[in-house]
């Protein structure tokens, strides 16, 4: 009866403490979007207004181009079109490529064995661990060598960089977890590595390769240590790298970077949403070593 009573009691401190953490993470969300709609005279007011005493869509209006600019006219200057066609080539484009050169990285180093592995092996990972604003610099000289500054591909070759070592980990992980005999057994009946690859592997390894595109997706939207260096001009801006355009010299208009941070938030929530079963089994499963 005591050994019930005190599992109860664990469970609902547990689940306070989850609560808290999660109300921690989510109370920041909730501010920013009431910012992006409530008047421009209580953004600033002491003490906070935390709940709009009138709502105002002005912001996306401006953003979107269908009214006019926010209090300090900022909005209506900002190309919100050209931030979004970049922001979404880059991460698709990136993703795209990481996805599929990681997926291929982590079936070789599951596979098979060769000299070198583990040293290439550590060496990828290593690489992942430079901080981006140690990459802007030295990307910003590469790529303007090779005339990729200031251009949506350069971000694109960037961010798969970036990408690539974490995919081909996870994807590592998740390819040990399915049995080799199975390959063999595929390439018993008349298949070879290639096709044994596609039709086994491939669909059973699913699982990681939508957790893996998750975490390349927003690692490449919400970037902006390389952005901000790379991305000289709306040509190649992305979102994180916009929002500063609603900063001025004396003054901010804090609703319309709010209102831009709302709709950054959309695609991200949608695609989470989207394969969410997949990305907790892909962390609870293809992560193992």
């Amino acid at each position: 009866m005591r050994g019930s009573l005190a599992r109860r009691l664990e469970h609902v401190a547990l689940d306070v403490l989850l609560y808290l953490v999660l109300l921690v993470f989510f109370v920041p969300v909730l501010w920013i979007v009431l910012t992006s709609v409530r008047p421009n005279v209580e953004i600033n007011a002491r003490p906070p207004v935390w709940i709009p005493r009138s709502l105002d869509v002005g912001s996306f209006l401006a953003l979107l181009g269908l009214g006019e600019g926010g209090s300090f006219g900022f909005g209506a200057n900002v190309p919100f079109g050209d931030y979004a066609r970049n922001s979404i080539v880059a991460a698709v484009a990136s993703t795209a490529i990481s996805l599929t050169l990681g997926t291929l990285a982590g079936f070789g180093f599951s596979r098979f064995r060769f000299r070198g592995k583990n040293t290439i092996f550590l060496g990828l990972m290593l690489s992942r661990a430079v901080p981006g604003i140690a990459l802007g610099l030295p990307l910003f000289v590469l790529f303007s060598q090779i005339g990729l500054a200031d251009k949506v591909g350069g971000l694109v070759i960037a961010y798969s960089a970036l990408n690539i070592p974490f995919t081909a980990w996870l994807m590592d992980g998740f390819f040990r977890e399915v049995p080799e005999e199975l390959d063999e057994a595929a390439m018993i009946d008349g298949c070879s590595r290639w096709q044994a690859f596609l039709r086994i592997g491939l669909p059973l390894a699913f699982p990681g390769m939508a957790a893996s595109g998750i975490f390349a997706f927003l690692t490449a939207w919400n970037e902006f240590a390389v952005a901000s260096v790379v991305a000289r001009t709306t040509a190649s801006k992305t979102f994180p790298v916009g929002l500063f355009d609603f900063t001025g010299q004396f003054v901010s208009d804090w609703r319309g970077m709010c209102a831009m941070s709302v709709i950054m938030l959309v695609p991200a929530v949608v695609f989470v949403a989207f394969v969410q079963r997949h990305l907790i089994r892909g962390l609870t499963f293809g992560a193992l070593k």
